[in-house]
């Protein structure tokens, strides 16, 4: 497996917009900490980006040695609102952005079987240019349970159109993530993303969620313990013989730009302690 930043990072927990991190500050810090590729999000760049400051995002990746390993194209998409599908309906712009940057998956949106066959279109066009769509473990979309997964991407039935594992969403909606759940995703797992939470119900982030209502949790490091099972999730992507990338979806610190930076890399750290995920990168 390979070691992926997300440019969530460089954004607070509830404004993804307004990078706190540019793009160099947030390579630099990629390759000190290990990483070995960048998951690019609007809040860096996406499709409103001018072709100029894509070549450069790209030149600038290129320069230190760091892939991209997936692209988010837009704002909706990240706030998984009920505009985040219309890139389904025109994915060409978001192809381009990943062609332009080498990234070979996008991260997509569906909220209602309305959407599905906008899927199956989307993904029939990637499938062209040899891309590959997936959609998040999420809440309030197709995505919240292990079972709604499975008829969803079934029922796409694209090979190209697959999952992101992520066990946090999860957790949200009441789910189990470990190896049984991880195996019966396995077929169509594209990317693993890693973020930690504790559940609590003073906690002080409330999200909604469609299968059981609000739910609060407090955010924690991915290297604290009594959030995440994150031995169960390596468990399971071991079983499974999982090799992709894995994705360090951790969002920025309220406290700050070096707290941010500190926490990436103690999370490299941590992993790179694992049996599961190895990076190549110096």
């Amino acid at each position: 497996m390979k070691l992926s930043i997300s440019a969530r990072i460089a954004e607070s927990f509830l404004s993804k917009e307004e990078p706190t991190l540019s793009l160099t500050e947030l390579a630099d810090l990629a390759v000190a900490a290990g990483y070995d590729a960048v998951c690019m999000r609007a809040s860096q760049i996406g499709v409103h980006s001018s072709p100029e400051k894509i070549h450069a995002a790209r030149q600038l990746l290129d320069a230190r040695g760091l892939s991209v390993s997936m692209v988010t194209g837009d704002f909706d998409i990240v706030y998984n609102n009920d505009n985040g599908p219309q890139c389904l309906r025109n994915i060409t712009p978001y192809l381009d952005l990943a062609e332009s940057l080498a990234a070979p998956l996008i991260r997509t949106c569906i909220k209602t079987p309305a959407d599905i066959s906008f899927a199956q279109q989307a993904a029939d066009e990637a499938a062209e240019r040899g891309i590959r769509l997936a959609h998040q473990c999420h809440a309030e979309s197709l995505f919240e349970t292990p079972d709604q997964i499975v008829d969803t991407l079934q029922t796409i039935d694209r090979p190209n159109f697959g999952l992101i594992f992520e066990a946090a969403n999860l957790d949200e909606c009441g789910q189990e993530y470990g190896p049984d759940v991880i195996a019966r995703l396995a077929p169509w797992m594209f990317n693993v993303y890693l973020q930690n939470q504790k559940l609590s119900e003073n906690g002080k982030v409330t999200l909604q969620t469609w299968c059981r209502g609000p739910v609060s949790f407090d955010i924690i490091q991915i290297h604290e313990t009594g959030g995440i099972d994150f031995d169960a999730v390596f468990e399971g992507l071991n079983v499974i013989g999982y090799d992709g990338m894995v994705t360090v979806h951790q969002a920025g610190s309220e406290l700050g730009r070096d707290h941010s930076v500190t926490a990436a890399t103690q999370t490299a750290r941590y992993l790179q302690t694992r049996d599961g995920p190895r990076t190549d990168a110096g």
